[in-house]
């Protein structure tokens, strides 16, 4: 199989477009006449990384509790990473991955018209995914009320600065892999890592002996999907996804937490790949025990070798072509506070409330309303025939992930044909389902203070995204 695809990449340099894709679906033809089930398809790949790790010590997001203190050390690099796949007719997806908690909407706006501009993507086709790892900086205005709002002018010109540094590596790191875009392979699994927990349903000091009883309570999704990239029989790139938080880490010291530790592992292991990280949908799923570098050496060290499992057993060819869709839905909030409740509540004992409350306050005495709606992005690629990857706004819990794969997957595959990314585009806030929604806590409308929302989402949230959802995958 491997040969077929080389030589059909070789032909279709030499002859052409059109030609190669006759001369490749001459050789499915005869491969099915001799037994053969598998088609082919010609896919170019390329693929880069570059480092964003802050240039000088700043502000770290993720955690309130530490304050305007600045990082004091490095465990591992932060970087963004490129992936730019390219099928037969030309259409392009761009995979952009971010070791970073998330990025606000105008800063993520700004770099898509960016690399629009700069490279001819459309919107549809450009995707950046963070990490959400709680070891990276504070990121422009992404959790406004809990940093931004609370630090000094100087440590506001230090986030202002690096958000623009972070465009310019996001080009550059782009640019560098459309330089490396050749004639490829692309190959498809799943596995499985079980070190995520439903946060919500068990206690922290409970965990390992409900683990080692097998009592763990509430869903998860342990999942681990994995896209192979070869070139000329190398693996070029892996990309790979899983739904928990990156927060085995609070310590003052950059890193990309778990999911950085296995990338750095994958590439060690394989000299000359690009390893990309998704994060799925984990809004409600930590990684535990946790606050031990061994611990987060640990995790990563697990997910690495589910990565290379799959790695090692019989992939699935990706046949067909890339389709790529971009929408934005309005997800309506609740009910508004008024502003007599925003003036009561801009005088809270806690900074966060209060800073959300002036903020918002601010925004009606400028003639503005409060918003009734965010443009949610909801993007789905889709890979040849049969993987279907989703792309989901700001810190999703993991029922979404669930219920799309449920509703949409393929049971003989065991649902593993559907991939739910979360954090992608931008990240808002916590995404609740209906059922978290109800049960309130955290998750359920909590957070919405930390984000600077003026409320929480309408019990709509869960199927106005779920609508979205199949209205993109019909």
């Amino acid at each position: 199989m491997t040969t077929l695809h080389r030589c059909g990449g070789d032909l279709s340099r030499v002859w052409g477009r059109k030609l190669g894709m006759w001369f490749r679906a001459g050789l499915a033809v005869v491969a099915c006449a001799l037994g053969g089930t598998e088609t082919l398809a010609a896919w170019r790949a390329g693929a880069a990384s570059i480092v964003i790790t802050p240039p000088q010590p700043m502000p770290m997001a993720g955690y309130a509790s530490r304050g305007a203190q600045h990082a004091q050390g490095l465990l591992n690099d932060l970087y963004a990473k490129a992936l730019v796949l390219e099928d037969d007719a030309g259409e392009r997806g761009l995979l952009v991955t971010l070791d970073l908690v998330g990025i606000e909407r105008h800063l993520s706006l700004s770099i898509c018209q960016r690399l629009q501009q700069a490279f001819g993507f459309e919107r549809r086709q450009i995707v950046l995914a963070a990490s959400h790892t709680h070891s990276g900086p504070v990121v422009a205005k992404n959790l406004r009320p809990m940093h931004y709002e609370v630090l000094s002018e100087a440590d506001r010109e230090l986030v202002d600065r690096y958000a623009r540094f972070l465009e310019q590596r996001i080009e550059a790191v782009v640019r560098e892999a459309l330089a490396a875009l050749g004639p490829a392979e692309l190959s498809w699994g799943s596995g499985r890592a079980d070190f995520a927990v439903n946060r919500r349903n068990n206690r922290e000091a409970d965990v390992p002996r409900l683990r080692e009883a097998g009592q763990l309570q509430g869903p998860v999704d342990h999942d681990v999907p994995v896209l192979a990239v070869h070139r000329e029989g190398r693996l070029a790139a892996v990309v790979f996804g899983y739904a928990c938080h990156c927060t085995v880490l609070s310590g003052f010291d950059w890193s990309g937490d778990y999911a950085g530790f296995a990338q750095q592992i994958l590439e060690a292991a394989h000299p000359g790949t690009v390893a990309l990280f998704w994060a799925g949908c984990g809004g409600d799923q930590n990684p535990i025990p946790r606050r031990e570098v061994a611990l987060a050496r640990a995790y990563g060290e697990q997910l690495a070798r589910r990565v290379e499992a799959v790695l090692a057993a019989p992939l699935r060819p990706v046949n067909g072509g890339l389709s790529c869709r971009y929408t934005e839905i309005p997800l309506r909030f609740g009910e508004l506070p008024t502003r007599e409740a925003l003036v009561t509540a801009s005088s809270s004992n806690n900074k966060y409330e209060a800073a959300r409350a002036r903020s918002l306050l601010a925004q009606l005495d400028a003639g503005q309303s409060l918003p009734t709606t965010y443009p949610y992005p909801v993007t789905l690629w889709r890979l040849g025939s049969e993987v279907r990857w989703f792309f989901l706004g700001g810190e999703v819990v993991v029922d979404y992930a669930l219920r799309i794969k449920a509703e949409l997957g393929t049971a003989e595959r065991g649902r593993t044909d559907v991939w739910v990314a979360a954090y992608s585009q931008d990240v808002m806030a916590y995404i609740p389902s209906r059922r978290v929604l109800l049960e309130g806590g955290y998750e359920g409308g909590g957070a919405m203070i930390y984000y600077g929302h003026p409320t929480v989402w309408s019990s709509e949230v869960e199927e106005q995204i779920l609508q979205a959802v199949h209205a993109a995958a019909p």
